[in-house]
Parts: structure tokens; C-alpha cells; sequence
């Protein structure tokens, strides 16, 4: 098997979680770990991996940055992973509350990964715009303006990206399963741990 080139991450790990209290999302627990550790842990052979969000414990070689200005929603926050990323041709950019994401998604897509990025489809057919590879130029180009509040969607709409619709295991959560309310988080810390 050819070997895939070199990639870097970026995982946004900002928002105010005010669905769930307020309390920061990245840091609460599924399945003995915390949701940001479970994306970190499928994305360990990427060189460098930047969390993007307010301080927050990493481990040892992760670089946080924030956005500008802070709050600013996933453009911006995108925009100042992005820059941290330096010369990687290759990024995979990540939503921090994907505790069933595995490196063996991450390593699907940057396989497939043909034109300007390729992003995972959930089983409902919506793009998963927090959960895909892209080549960084490509990436950079869509968000060298990076205003406050605008729609990830209207930023990444003119680029060429390729979907992935990856199987799932009955009775375990999908990949993209994420936690934004109280509801979702209980349901993932009942589901079957994985990876």
C-alpha cells in the first residue's frame, strides 16, 4: 500500500456549549475520556496538531491558539488553526466533541482525499463540514477573510470536496456523532466504548 503523505490537524475546540451549561464541551468525559482527547487520539500521527478555543488542557506538543476575535465562530477559528499549521499540505480539520471519531476515519479520508477536500456524509446525507481532510492551500484561499459569525458552509461552498459516507457498526455510535445537548451527551456516555 502507498504510503499517504504527511498531514496536520486542526480541532475546534471553541463555543460557548450553552445547551449544556456553559460548561467546556472539549473537556467533558465519554467513555473514561475527555471528548477532545478522543479526537487528538485519532489524529496522533499528524505533525503539527493545533486545538483551536480557549485555554484548556493539552497534551505535551499540542499547540492551542485562539481565534480573533475570540468567539468569533469557526471561520475565524479556522483561519488561526490554519496559520499554526505552517508549511502541511495536507489538514484535517475537526470538531473537539467527536468522542467516536478513530484514526482509521481520519486515515479513509486523507486516502480518498483527491480535490480540494473530502469530508465525512452522516447517514441522513448532510456534509459534515468538522469532520474532513483538505489540501491546506485550497483551505487557506476560502478563509483569508475570516469575518466573525459567517457560516462555515457559504466559506467552503466554492471548493471542489469529495464525500464520504463510511459504514457503521450496529449498536455503536457513528463516527460523527457529536454532543451538543444534555441529551446526546447522556447518550454517548451510555454507548459501548471503542478504540
Amino acid at each position: 500500500m502507498t504510503s499517504l503523505p504527511p498531514f496536520a490537524a486542526v480541532v475546534l475546540a471553541g463555543g460557548r456549549a450553552a445547551r449544556l451549561g456553559g460548561q467546556p464541551k472539549p473537556q467533558l468525559d465519554v467513555g473514561g475520556r475527555t471528548m477532545l482527547a478522543a479526537v487528538l487520539a485519532a489524529v496522533r500521527n499528524a505533525d503539527p496538531v493545533v486545538v483551536v478555543g480557549p485555554p484548556q488542557p493539552v497534551p505535551e506538543g499540542v499547540v492551542l491558539v485562539r481565534e480573533v476575535p475570540a468567539g468569533g465562530g469557526p471561520v475565524p477559528a479556522l483561519a488561526a488553526g490554519l496559520a499554526a499549521v505552517g508549511d502541511a499540505e495536507v489538514v484535517a480539520v475537526l470538531a473537539a466533541d467527536l468522542p467516536f471519531l478513530t484514526r482509521d476515519l481520519v486515515t479513509a479520508l486523507r486516502r480518498q482525499l483527491a480535490e480540494d477536500g473530502m469530508l465525512v456524509v452522516d447517514d441522513t446525507g448532510r456534509d459534515q463540514l468538522l469532520l474532513g481532510v483538505w489540501r491546506t492551500a485550497a483551505l487557506r484561499d476560502a478563509v483569508r477573510d475570516p469575518r466573525p459569525h459567517t457560516p462555515l458552509r457559504a466559506v467552503l461552498s466554492p471548493l471542489s470536496v469529495g464525500r464520504h459516507r463510511p459504514g457503521t457498526t450496529p449498536g455503536r455510535p457513528a463516527p460523527w456523532t457529536d454532543c451538543d445537548t444534555p441529551a446526546d451527551l447522556a447518550r454517548a456516555r451510555a454507548a459501548p466504548t471503542s478504540e
